[in-house]
């Protein structure tokens, strides 16, 4: 039996009685791939064992589910050696010893998956797209659980005979130490709706990680590329977040980088998803706000893990090059094709390239950025 979209569905059989010789016999029945898999453990694949993939399948094979990890080489030794400890800013902990651990460096191990995770860094899609192609099975489901908003579309376009999907994981995850990833931030994982999704949304639930799924993933992308722009100016900072929010000359950075942002995608006929109890529209002006007003109104953008810092400024810190072009670079791009300009995400992407190149960690004032921010805005000499 042919099903909606050209999948051919198995053919089970089921004992019956055949009413014309009033005997026993067998009729055929069909049965979806959905119902197999929901009646066995799905095979899942973590395929980018960084900080985000290893918390992700980490909670997942905490709670009973069958994942494998694909890392580089150096992540899988360091998974053997000390297995992986998981915690989260509400206290909660998590330990798997090593040998329930697996993980390799070959894009082999993601052979039998059934649904994988890609966790890869925004420069590194490319990459993972043809790794993945020749090794994947019929039927797998890829969900791309990563910053910007076009890292779906190259894996898409590289695995056109699978269902890839668009995921928004909300909450920061840091490394503390080898093995150990520490949830900094709430949130809660979101996807791009389809039918190839529905044998996995058990899983992620007995995980306590739901899945929140939207028709139009778009939106959400773009609401969370809004709160990511921050990434840019922690990482200059160089503080903690909940440090660097606390203080009203980086959120006055933060809503130079929004408003622009925001101007953009209304000048595009484009929309941000709400996922905070403010339109996104509202933000640029809370956090505008002076200290002690921002604290008692807008308390919730800071419960943060006191440590916790942005991805970018951890990626600063390890020498690693960072995905601001994928993050402030995407208002750029935004605002390149609509003949325009976007003179303050503009200024952070090359603020934090210098940081790149640089030596020495840059470590910018409120004040001091902000101003530099101002004089980008006015489009002044630097």
């Amino acid at each position: 039996m042919v099903r909606p979209g050209g999948a051919v569905g198995p053919i089970a059989w089921r004992l019956t009685v055949l009413p014309a010789a009033g005997r026993l016999g067998l009729e055929p029945v069909s049965v979806s791939v959905s119902f197999f898999l929901e009646n066995r453990m799905a095979k899942l694949c973590v395929y980018g064992a960084g900080a985000v993939g290893c918390y992700l399948g980490g909670r997942l094979l905490a709670a009973g589910a069958d994942v494998t990890f694909v890392g580089r080489a150096r992540v899988a030794d360091e998974l053997r050696a000390h297995g992986l400890t998981l915690s989260d800013y509400r206290g909660r902990h998590w330990q798997i010893e090593a040998p329930n651990i697996r993980c390799s460096p070959d894009a082999l191990a993601a052979a039998l998956a059934d649904l994988v995770l890609v966790t890869v860094k925004s420069a590194g899609t490319p990459q993972a797209a043809a790794e993945l192609a020749p090794v994947l099975k019929p039927g797998a489901v890829v969900i791309s659980f990563q910053n910007g908003l076009g890292n779906a579309d190259v894996l898409r376009a590289a695995l056109p005979r699978h269902t890839v999907l668009e995921g928004m994981v909300p909450f920061n995850v840091v490394s503390r130490g080898p093995g150990a990833f520490h949830q900094g931030s709430g949130g809660e994982l979101e996807v791009r709706s389809a039918p190839g999704l529905q044998p996995f949304v058990g899983v992620f639930a007995r995980a306590g990680l739901p899945l929140i799924s939207h028709a139009d993933m778009r939106p959400v992308q773009w609401a969370k590329l809004l709160f990511n722009l921050n990434n840019a100016i922690n990482a200059l900072a160089n503080q903690p977040l909940k440090a660097e929010l606390s203080q009203r000359a980086y959120r006055r950075c933060l809503a130079m980088a929004q408003s622009e942002a925001l101007g953009l995608l209304a000048a595009a006929g484009l929309h941000a998803a709400r996922l905070t109890p403010l339109p996104a529209a509202w933000i640029p002006r809370l956090l505008a706000l002076p200290d002690g007003v921002f604290a008692r109104v807008g308390g919730r953008m800071l419960v943060i893990d006191p440590l916790a810092r942005s991805s970018m400024s951890d990626d600063l810190a390890a020498g690693r090059a960072t995905e601001v072009d994928w993050i402030n670079g995407e208002v750029v791009r935004l605002a390149g094709r609509l003949g325009r300009v976007a003179p303050v995400n503009a200024r952070l992407c090359a603020l934090v390239h210098d940081a790149e190149r640089g030596a020495a960690r840059p470590a910018w004032s409120g004040e001091a950025l902000l101003a530099e921010l101002r004089r980008a805005a006015l489009q002044l000499p630097q």
